[in-house]
Formats: C-alpha cells, structure tokens, sequence
C-alpha cells in the first residue's frame, strides 16, 4: 500500500509540475522572447555541467544506499551525514570553478551569476534521502509550494525582456529555499553521526561509478544545446528547450514510476528476493508501455498547431521539434524501467554506465553533422539516435525474458497508432484554438482506451486488482 500512496504522491506532483508550465511558459515564451528564453537555456546548459561534476553521482547512490541501509537507523544516519558532507565539499569547488568560468565569459555574466544560485542549491539537496526511505511525500508537498512561490513571482515580477536574469534568479532561489526546507524533517530518520568516526571518503569511488554514466548522460541531454548555441544560435538553443521542456514534462508522468520504484527494488534485492525484483519490473515495463505509446502518438498527433498556440507565433519552429522528440518518449520510458529500477538496484553499475556511454558516443557522432546539415532539427534527430541507442542496449543486456516484456506491448502501440491517425487528421481539418485542441485530446483518450479495453490489454487487470484491493480495505 505505501508503494501505491508513493506512486499517487509522485503522479500527483507530475501532473502539477505539467499543470504549471502550461500556465508560465506561455508567458515567458512572449515576456522574454526567443532571444531571452535561448540566454536561460544556454546560461542554463553551461551550468548544468558543474553541478553535474560537483554532484558526482550523489543522487543515485544516496538513494541506492539510504534504500540498502534504511532499517539501522545508526548505519542510516552515519551514511547520509558522510555523503552529504563530501558532496558539500565537492561542490564547492564546483563553484569556485564556475566562477573562474564566469569571469573568463564575455557574454551573459549577469545570467551565469544568477545561475550560480542553482550550484549551491545542489549542494543542499537532500531529496535522495527522503527517496531512500520510500518517503515522497514530503518531497512533493515541498516542491508544490516551492513551484506555487515561483510561478508567483514571475508574473508579478517578470515583465519585459530586459528580465532574464530575474527570471533566472526566480527560478534558481526556489530551488535553493525548497532544498533548505527539507533538513527539518531529517530528525525523525536520523540521529547525529559519530563525528570522530566519520569516513567521508569512502563513499567517493561508488558515487564516481554512478558519476561516470550520469557524464554521458548529460553529454546528449544538454550538449545539444551548448551546440546550437555555437553554431546556429542563442535563439535555436531557446526552440530545443522549448520542445524538449514540453517533452520531458510528459516524460516525468511515466518516469516517476522507476523513480519510486527504485529503493522498493534496491531494499528486495538486499533481501535476496530476486523473484519478486523479475516480477516488478516486469509489471513496471508493461505499465510504462501503456502510458508511454499515447503520450508518444498524442504530442506527434497535435504537434504541428501546439507551438505556435502555445508558445507564440515566434515560436513556429517549436512544431517540427515536437513531433521529431515525441519519438523519444518510449525509449526513454523503457530504459527509466531497465536502467534505473533494474541495472542500478541490482548493481550492474557496469552494464548502466555501458548503455549511456553508447548514447554519448551516438550524440558525438551524429550531433555536429545532423546540426550542420539540418540545424535544430538535427540536433533533435540525434537526440532521438541516442535515447533509442541506450535503450536498444539496456534490453539486449538486461538478462531478462524480452519475450515476456513485450507480451501487451503491440495491443497498446495498435491503440495508439488508431489512436494517433484519428487524431492528426481532426488535427489538420479543423482551426487553432484551444478548444479544438483539448477536443482533439478528449478524442484521442477516448480511442485508446476504447482500443486497450477491445484488445484486452494486461494494464486493464492491473487496474481491476487495485480498484478491488482498494474497495476490500
């Protein structure tokens, strides 16, 4: 039961953080224009690599070991207060290497410095703790009202497009007060570590193993846009974010299940119960499956006319971005499952790093000729090479029944191909406005539903078992 409330808390957080950008990003979009959303993005990209290097791959092995350790309170405690002390250290000297970075930049210093606030931010990140412990929902009451203030203060105070960098520091102060709120609700987990005894160094070689993977990662989940900025333009890095924000807001829906499932596996795994690790992550890919394939053909069905609607008319560009990356959707909702509930709980810290380093050799590869040739388009084209790349060899080494995997699967993607069709065609026949957008929303649900429930797909037993667990308590 604390697995379904863990789910509703994190889907819940999922839909607010979609609700929330489609209320700010249409603003910010106008407000400050492609020139000004592009300096955020790539002010933003740059940035991104020094928390990364000052992170060293804390997030998922505090998470791993918190899961691993949860049940002695004593060994809990003396682990969270070594890792998040080395990570204090390590991240300082990311800033002090960004700040040298910052005062050999000639362009966008006012922007870099109020990014600075999210490098210290990170430092006081501790949401991996509370992941550890299967605790979402603090996190996510945190994160509501720390979403609430920011979207506050950016329309009372973010009006023209000389605002940037306030904007920027909106966002990156959010981040840091939200981060800073969450120490009080460590007392009920944890007691004061034995300072003498403390080893911080000893966590240092674990996490650069899981640091190593989160680098490729990033290699073609930013460099994208560190590469458009420098060979089309600050305003092309601005169209990417915009389709790939639009993306990875839909993409949270169904990651949120690997992240929740995580430290569930990690502590059955523990235990030694590899039966029940096989069965949850069977049932995890089926469900991933069942929501990824609509939201896939959804995005691609309605792209063309969703940009300029939502965006702006600047913002046209944004359309054939947004079908290209929908193609992602399922990649990276498989490998959400494989790599992250799966190789890392499990310790194939080998085979994960493997799979995302393949991905940034794909984005080295195909990145500056696709850009060349096609510009955006092209950046996005080998976003989409890379994402099915890491996933393509996540399943050949997963070690697991494939054939069981995909047993629903072709019943979901029928329905969403029907599905996908339907929709495209209502999409091309009638005007832009917002109500024949969400008509053609209702429609496409409508049609899938209706084509998983005829072709009886697994996902349709999952929900009978927990409406009938639900109604039995």
């Amino acid at each position: 039961m604390q697995l379904i409330k863990n789910y509703i808390y994190n889907i819940f957080y999922q839909v607010f953080i979609i609700i929330v950008p489609l209320i700010t990003m249409p603003y910010i979009s106008r407000v400050l224009g492609p020139t000004g959303s592009g300096i955020n993005s790539l002010t933003n990209a740059n940035t991104q690599y020094f928390i990364l290097f000052g992170s060293i791959g804390v997030a998922l092995y505090g998470n791993r070991q918190v899961a691993y350790l949860r049940d002695d309170k004593s060994k809990v405690s003396q682990t969270f207060w070594e890792i998040f002390i080395m990570r204090l250290f390590t991240i300082s000297l990311a800033l002090v290497a960004f700040y040298i970075f910052v005062a050999l930049t000639h362009t966008y210093q006012r922007a870099y410095l109020m990014q600075s606030i999210s490098i210290i931010a990170a430092a006081f990140d501790v949401s991996w703790f509370f992941m550890g412990v299967e605790n979402f929902r603090v996190t996510v009451l945190r994160n509501v009202v720390v979403k609430l203030f920011s979207v506050i203060c950016i329309f009372t105070l973010v009006k023209t497009r000389h605002d940037v960098a306030l904007y920027i520091f909106i966002l990156s102060m959010s981040q840091l007060l939200g981060n800073i709120v969450l120490f009080p609700y460590l007392h009920t987990y944890l007691n004061l570590p034995n300072w003498q005894q403390l080893n911080i160094w000893q966590h240092l070689l674990p996490s650069i193993a899981l640091f190593i993977p989160q680098i490729a990662l990033q290699i073609y989940l930013i460099l994208n846009k560190t590469m458009l900025g420098l060979l089309v333009s600050v305003e092309a890095a601005g169209f990417y974010n915009y389709a790939d924000n639009t993306i990875r807001m839909l993409l949270a829906i169904v990651t949120s299940l690997s992240t929740v499932m995580m430290p569930r596996v990690a502590n059955t795994f523990a235990q030694g119960n590899i039966k029940k690790v096989n069965r949850y992550t069977q049932q995890a890919f089926d469900f991933s499956s069942a929501i990824a394939v609509p939201l896939m053909f959804g995005i691609a069905g309605v792209s063309l006319k969703l940009a300029p609607l939502f965006f702006g008319s600047d913002y046209n560009q944004v359309s054939s971005l947004l079908m290209i990356e929908s193609l992602t959707i399922l990649p990276v909702a498989w490998s959400s499952i494989i790599g992250n509930q799966y190789l890392l709980p499990l310790r194939r810290n080998q085979d994960y790093t493997f799979s995302v380093t393949f991905g940034a050799i794909l984005s080295i590869i195909f990145n500056i000729p696709l850009i060349l040739f096609f510009n955006t388009d092209g950046a996005m084209i080998s976003s989409v090479i890379c994402e099915w790349g890491v996933t393509i060899y996540q399943l050949i080494r997963k070690k697991f029944n494939l054939p069981v995997l995909f047993i629903g699967f072709w019943k979901y993607f029928i329905s969403g191909l029907i599905m996908f069709l339907i929709v495209f065609y209502l999409h091309l026949i009638l005007s832009l406005t917002i109500l024949t957008m969400f008509f053609e929303i209702v429609i496409g649900m409508i049609v899938y539903f209706l084509g998983i429930f005829l072709l009886k797909a697994p996902i349709l037993e999952v929900i009978k078992q927990f409406f009938s667990k639900t109604a039995n308590k």
